[in-house]
């Protein structure tokens, strides 16, 4: 690998990663504070993080109880930091659950609840309706994982089978003002759609869930199924007048983020573009999407000029077909490695801004037009790593992982692509 776009794409990462911090994305967007208590709620693989920012901004002493994932705790003077697993849920987030709903218990209409929620809560927050337990919920979560479905089908589906999501935390705080706070992971930007919306109810209907299972042939489990056409499973009505005095501020994003990254672009000296910050698809054909582009631009200097730097962001899925070790944004540039073999002047990254991909301790990896000599130097074929879902120990047999650890946020993918003139 060039080490000087490394370090350039490393500059960029850490400059999207910066522009999502709690402190400085939560300062700004503080509500009043009540005349009673405040009381802080919260999940997601960041959520320790906001918290312990929260508490320093707000100065006054809270309670409450936050769950992110093992591993991603932040100290806290007075919420209860709890860990879970992800991503597929475990007894953890059933306690975790039940301790969120115990501190919103018995509020009055002068208290508020300040609810931290960023990526990840989903699996972090598992509460099986009547009729389904734990297993079937991670039953559910595994298959979902598995059908390659994009983030807002899951999650619509998820909300129908779950006594937290969909709003449902809100309407247990009720009467008390519930504050959201999102840093949002999901293309567009839709706070319902982060976490699975445990505090924020949107329009998604238990009719167009059964309507994206059949068009999107997602395979559930039985149980699920059944569940599915009971009418006692469909999420709360944004309409309710218990959503009535809340409010929702999504305080940080892939944009943001992405307009950090590019910043540090333009200031290094490249012409930087900003494909889309909401790409989805399956995360291998979206590889060779990119792959096409940055070939365009480095043999006919079109549609952008060289040296340019594309960017992109958004949640690609993964279609499981082996057994591999991986995640989304390695089997991206596994595919998109592969297209660009024997090309010069072409870097990349594609990472995870929480710090983790998929199944590994990787953020993602870097890439250029001679990674797949390496791997096959390394002793891995490519071609077959990518078919089984091994895109991890592809870039590790070729020494291109990228291991930032936890960043204590999460905004989704980022993909930097670093295009020379040669």
């Amino acid at each position: 690998m060039n080490e000087d776009h490394v370090a350039l794409l490393t500059k960029m990462f850490d400059a999207a990663i910066k522009a999502a911090d709690p402190l400085a994305s939560l300062k700004v967007h503080l509500p009043d504070k009540p005349k009673g208590r405040t009381v802080v709620i919260g999940a997601g693989k960041g959520a320790a993080q906001m918290a312990a920012a929260f508490e320093q901004l707000w100065g006054d002493p809270v309670s409450g109880a936050i769950v992110t994932r093992y591993g991603y705790a932040a100290a806290c003077k007075h919420v209860k930091v709890l860990e879970a697993s992800h991503p597929v849920p475990d007894g953890a987030g059933l306690a975790a659950t039940s301790a969120l709903f115990e501190a919103v218990e018995g509020l009055g209409p002068d208290d508020l609840v300040v609810a931290l929620i960023c990526g990840g809560g989903s699996s972090l927050l598992p509460a099986p309706p009547e009729g389904l337990t734990l297993s079937d919920e991670q039953a559910l979560n595994e298959a979902l994982l598995a059908s390659g479905a994009p983030i807002g089908a899951m999650n619509a589906i998820r909300k129908h089978c779950s006594r937290i999501k969909g709003g449902r935390l809100a309407q247990a705080a009720y009467p008390a003002r519930v504050v959201s706070l999102v840093v949002s992971d999901v293309p567009g930007d839709d706070p319902a759609q982060v976490a699975s919306g445990p505090t924020v109810p949107d329009d998604v209907t238990l009719e167009d869930a059964l309507v994206l299972i059949e068009s999107l042939r997602i395979v559930l489990p039985e149980a699920i199924k059944t569940h599915l056409a009971k009418e006692s499973s469909r999420a709360p009505d944004p309409l309710d007048d218990r959503f009535a005095r809340n409010s929702v501020t999504v305080v940080a994003s892939a944009g943001i983020s992405l307009d950090a990254a590019a910043a540090v672009g333009r200031d290094a000296g490249y012409s930087v573009s900003t494909l889309s910050d909401a790409i989805e698809g399956e995360a291998r054909d979206i590889g060779l999407m990119h792959a096409a582009l940055a070939k365009q631009v480095a043999d006919k200097n079109a549609p952008f000029k060289k040296p340019s730097i594309l960017l992109s962001g958004g949640e690609t899925t993964v279609t499981l077909r082996g057994k591999g070790r991986g995640g989304r944004n390695t089997e991206f540039l596994l595919s998109f490695a592969q297209a660009i073999e024997g090309t010069h002047g072409i870097s990349a990254l594609a990472a995870d801004t929480d710090g983790i991909d998929g199944s590994e301790d990787n953020a993602g990896a870097f890439a250029d037009g001679q990674s797949v000599l390496r791997m096959r130097a390394g002793g891995v074929d490519p071609r077959a790593a990518l078919s089984g879902n091994d895109a991890w120990s592809a870039f590790d047999a070729a020494g291109d992982l990228f291991v930032p650890g936890p960043t204590g946020t999460n905004v989704n993918d980022l993909r930097a692509i670093v295009i020379e003139e040669v």
